[in-house]
């Protein structure tokens, strides 16, 4: 719909999709996407047809987490006082559920109605934990899913990594930063369905037509009983602390350095030393990426 910049809203009688519509840019993470995210959650909830919600992104990649290679300006106002950052206004960024990027990306776990997210290509960095905010996710099997900020600039947000893996796999991904494949994410537990890239629609397409047929109070319910678990456990107190302690490591003199680097020399350039003695992300080999030419078209 033309009120939104950076996504896209359509609905299919009861399915209603999400589509992160950034393409050229991998989808990665920009004002006022997650605001408009939240928007097209509630229009969503609040059409009475909708019963399932799917998120995905256009063209190579479901989303490349937060675009930081302007050195993070497009958030300035938010987090800086005279061209310096701020820590106290990073806090309230972080944590304020009118303004945080993160809360407003948990607008998909906070749904009453089931959201579906069809993950492909690059899934990393905040767009990994965006993704794990899902009810359900499917990805391709190539889909490259892992938390880069883990060697540099930044932490755990959301606390889905550490919720939909566990503490041995959360803290072996969480301190390597290493991804997994879309195969390797289904294995592990941390996905719920990995397939082909050309099954990939017509799977989620399946799975959201299943949700449908039962009725929108039925899935609500299971959706509330099962979240409130997680919650009940501390969640929540997770998903604050997560956006305090990324601002904070966004912010130590190596991440500093690292960011003003990236404005200076392009992101690519740094994330390459950061990567390239670990062989993967972008220092991968071929069968260890994404095939470029899986597509999402929209």
């Amino acid at each position: 719909m033309s009120d939104f910049e950076t996504i896209l809203y359509t609905v299919n009688g009861p399915i209603a999709t999400i589509t992160l519509n950034r393409p050229d840019e991998l989808n990665t993470i920009v004002p006022p996407m997650p605001y408009e995210v939240s928007r097209a959650v509630g229009r969503a909830v609040r059409d009475k047809d909708v019963k399932v919600i799917v998120l995905r992104g256009a063209g190579r990649a479901f989303c490349a987490g937060y675009d930081f290679g302007d050195g993070f300006t497009h958030w300035g106002d938010e987090l800086d006082t005279d061209g310096a950052w701020d820590p106290g206004k990073d806090f309230v960024f972080a944590t304020a559920s009118e303004i945080a990027p993160t809360q407003h990306f948990l607008s998909v776990w906070r749904s009453p109605k089931p959201v579906i997210a069809q993950v492909h290509g690059w899934c990393v960095g905040g767009g990994s934990d965006f993704a794990l905010a899902a009810d359900l996710i499917v990805a391709s099997e190539d889909a490259v899913i892992g938390t880069p900020y883990s060697r540099m600039w930044g932490t755990y947000q959301t606390g889905m990594w550490t919720l939909r893996l566990g503490l041995a796999k959360a803290k072996y991904h969480g301190l390597t930063g290493r991804p997994l494949t879309g195969r390797e994410a289904a294995d592990v537990e941390l996905i719920n369905e990995a397939v082909p890239f050309a099954q990939l629609e017509s799977t989620v397409a399946d799975l959201a037509a299943d949700l449908a047929r039962i009725p929108l109070s039925q899935l609500a319910a299971m959706k509330l009983v099962m979240n409130n678990a997680y919650e009940a456990m501390g969640l929540a107190a997770t998903q604050r602390l997560g956006p305090i302690v990324d601002g904070l490591m966004r912010n130590t003199p190596d991440a500093l350095a690292f960011v003003e680097r990236a404005g200076k020399e392009g992101a690519r350039a740094v994330v390459a030393e950061r990567d390239g003695a670990f062989g993967d992300y972008s220092q991968a080999p071929p069968e260890r990426r994404p095939d470029p030419t899986h597509i999402i078209t929209v």
